[in-house]
């Protein structure tokens, strides 16, 4: 990468000349966890069961890079929500999750500039069809949470596209949605902010760190460190 410069407070850029042009591109992936939304929802669920330190310790460690075995950090946080309630994710959805400040903006001009957008995240499909759903996004990857009688059972439930969506499956859904829509990875755009993230970023022609890890910040084109999801917009002109 080139040296980093602020182009605006809060907001850096490196190997990039701006202003870009939004229509330049025609795909835009984006994290959930922290990224859209304001909480790690693997974290909120572990609070119903008394274990919300433990397994926040290892979703940290995760997205810092420290853990570098991604699907079995996360075997393990779900095997700590074993017994947590169907009622209890409902109340985490409706109490904590709520949208990062600029994500309806960023989104609307995304789509308004003809993009195509995806959700990709390591978190759950309970929550991730519900985000797709209520922010008009087009196409969702997560991981699916095993049910019985109402309580989770610490297992996750295997999907047409593999097991889990850690780094490498983001990457993948983000190569394999630009090639079914017949475009260059250099025409997409990938937005997150875990070390998990880095993968599809760097598969993307724009890669965006949204309040992100330092290593995900040292690594992105584009680094809002202030500020809403929608700032991407001063440097993508719409």
């Amino acid at each position: 990468m080139t040296h980093a410069t602020e182009f605006a407070p809060g907001l850096v850029v490196q190997g990039i000349e701006p202003p870009l042009s939004l229509t330049s591109y025609q795909l835009m992936a984006f994290d959930m966890d922290s990224t859209l939304i304001n909480i790690e929802c693997v974290d909120e669920i572990a609070d119903a069961a008394g274990r919300k330190a433990e397994v926040a310790a290892i979703t940290e460690a995760a997205m810092q890079g420290l853990i570098t075995d991604y699907k079995e950090s996360l075997r393990q946080r779900v095997a700590l929500l074993k017994g947590v309630t169907v009622g209890h994710m409902e109340q985490v959805f409706a109490e904590r999750l709520r949208f990062n400040p600029g994500a309806k903006e960023l989104i609307t001009a995304a789509k308004a500039a003809g993009l195509t957008t995806l959700l990709v995240s390591g978190g759950f499909t309970f929550f991730a069809d519900r985000v797709k759903a209520s922010l008009g996004i087009d196409f969702a990857r997560s991981n699916r949470l095993e049910v019985e009688d109402g309580l989770l059972t610490g297992r996750m439930v295997d999907q047409p596209w593999g097991d889990i969506c850690d780094g490498a499956e983001k990457r993948r859904t983000l190569l394999e949605m630009a090639s079914l829509m017949g475009i260059d990875p250099s025409q997409a755009i990938a937005v997150g902010d875990g070390a998990n993230d880095l993968p599809m970023m760097g598969a993307a022609g724009l890669s965006v760190a949204y309040h992100a890890k330092p290593a995900v910040r040292a690594q992105a084109n584009i680094a809002i460190n202030q500020g809403g999801l929608d700032r991407l917009l001063e440097v993508l002109r719409p």
